[in-house]
């Protein structure tokens, strides 16, 4: 008589499923932990956005006046660290510091991905002779003076990165003050090499690039 291997039995079968099915069970519950999470994360962020950003940013990150920037479209993880540092003072506003004080890094994080997703809608510049100046300054900068071109660190397309902003689409006033800011050292929780590229920009300058942005794609 032939011996039987012991993984043909049925009990062994039975226990070889149940380890499966045991070593799957995290695997499932992750998996159906994360929409639960996003959904949270979703909610909340709608909650804080119809309570107190939909203020001055819009509803949807489209803020209609150009002295708040607009957020849609906007990289979620930067927006998520400005709104940190808004909360510890390395950034300062008299108006924001108020909004963010009861916040969390969690409600930031909720908030960085929900104007992140909004799609960012194009918008025509106000004076087209002025913006081509621009463009030249944004995408060459200024070799006469030392002026570094802005598209070699936020992209030709004026979409930045992870850690640098979106320009495309954004207020000129906003732009245009955020400048004047950092040429002032106003603005310190960025990077320290905007203060000297501001520095170096004349008024007519600062001006151009700040069009140009504003019709970006």
């Amino acid at each position: 008589m032939r011996d039987t291997p012991s993984s043909g039995l049925p009990g062994a079968r039975h226990a070889g499923a149940l380890l499966l099915a045991l070593l799957a069970w995290p695997a499932l519950l992750a998996g159906t932990a994360a929409p639960a999470l996003a959904a949270d994360g979703g909610a909340r962020a709608q909650e804080i956005v119809s309570g107190k950003c939909f203020l001055c940013h819009g509803a949807d990150g489209e803020s209609s006046s150009p002295l708040f920037p607009r957020l849609a479209g906007q990289h979620a993880s930067y927006i998520a660290r400005q709104l940190a540092d808004y909360k510890s003072g390395r950034r300062k506003s008299s108006t924001m510091q108020p909004m963010v004080d009861d916040l969390t890094a969690a409600d930031f994080a909720a908030l960085g991905a929900y104007f992140a997703a909004k799609p960012a809608h194009v918008h025509a510049v106000e004076d087209s002779e002025l913006a081509a100046m621009g463009r030249f300054v944004f995408n060459r900068g200024n070799p006469y003076s030392g002026v570094a071109a802005c598209a070699s660190c936020h992209g030709t397309a004026g979409h930045g990165t992870e850690t640098l902003p979106r320009l495309a689409g954004q207020h000129a006033q906003y732009i245009e003050n955020q400048l004047k800011q950092f040429n002032r050292r106003e603005r310190t929780n960025d990077n320290a090499v905007m203060h000297t590229i501001a520095a170096k920009l004349t008024e007519l300058e600062t001006k151009a690039v700040a069009a140009y942005v504003s019709g970006l794609k």
